[in-house]
């Protein structure tokens, strides 16, 4: 399904400009994995956001924009700033709903675990994170912390992601589901394409587990670890699957479940690759 035309932003925002487009596409993988670039964080009143909204295809106005593009980070310095975690949960929820319902349409024959696999991989940390790179360029408009920008927070993925989100969330607060709607779909149909073609990586945890069966190996466990401050937590797992406790896949993430993906994931390339 493909979006409305981009409505006109006649207001002035409090956001900064874009980074710089890339030429060519990129593959959800490749654009989150890809190498990171210099951002320049401006104070949001230096600039307008038309290019930002342009490429959400909608207008946000300018307070709860800045909501949706203030890390905590920033609020925490800045007493009575806003910071887009609301905004964040909510997009969560309606990201998913427009998900469900268009795999729903499209893939009459999928049963109800293939579809769940495939959502889990459409709204992953790394498919809206690359969503926000190569769609969105959302990197310098978002507002951070001293600490949390100087060690790079505009370009974390899962920083990222979370921005999606808050800007789904507030178009949906703007302007409802319709137009939301909308939104999602300009964003995320080609992921939805995509994640359409992908065999094991579609849910690494359940393709480990079918993988260490296979072998005659025991159920994969995870064993977990972590590090970091209570707002930049970082996640550590390692996969085994046997009695001696070799570690066949590590993973970090900034929750467990997304550590545990990445651990699924390098467990399962381990355990193809010897057999």
């Amino acid at each position: 399904m493909t979006s409305a035309a981009s409505s006109s932003h006649e207001q002035d925002s409090t956001a900064p400009t874009s980074g710089a487009h890339r030429d060519s596409p990129m593959t959800t993988r490749e654009a989150a994995n890809a190498p990171a670039q210099p951002i320049e964080q401006r104070p949001p009143h230096e600039s307008a956001a038309e290019p930002l909204l342009a490429a959400l295809g909608t207008t946000i106005s300018p307070d709860l924009l800045v909501e949706a593009l203030t890390h905590r980070s920033f609020s925490h310095e800045h007493e009575g700033a806003l910071n887009y975690e609301r905004l964040e949960f909510l997009g969560d929820a309606v990201l998913e709903l427009v998900t469900t319902e268009t795999l729903y349409s499209i893939h009459p024959d999928m049963n109800e675990g293939q579809l769940a696999k495939m959502r889990a991989r459409a709204v992953s940390e790394d498919a809206l994170s690359a969503i926000a790179k190569t769609k969105l360029h959302v990197g310098s408009y978002i507002l951070l912390g001293h600490g949390e920008s100087e060690s790079g927070g505009a370009r974390k993925n899962s920083i990222l992601c979370d921005i999606v989100e808050s800007l789904i969330g507030a178009t949906f607060v703007e302007h409802g589901i319709d137009e939301a709607r909308l939104v999602i779909h300009r964003l995320i149909d080609d992921t939805l394409a995509e994640v359409a073609t992908e065999g094991p990586a579609l849910d690494w945890k359940t393709s480990l587990t079918v993988k260490a069966h296979e072998l005659g190996l025991d159920e994969p466990q995870y064993h977990m670890a972590v590090e970091g401050p209570e707002y930049a937590q970082i996640f550590t797992a390692r996969a085994v699957v046997d009695d001696t406790g070799t570690v066949i896949g590590t993973g970090k993430g900034s929750s467990k479940r997304k550590a545990q993906l990445a651990a699924a994931e390098q467990g399962w390339k381990t355990l193809n690759a010897r057999h």
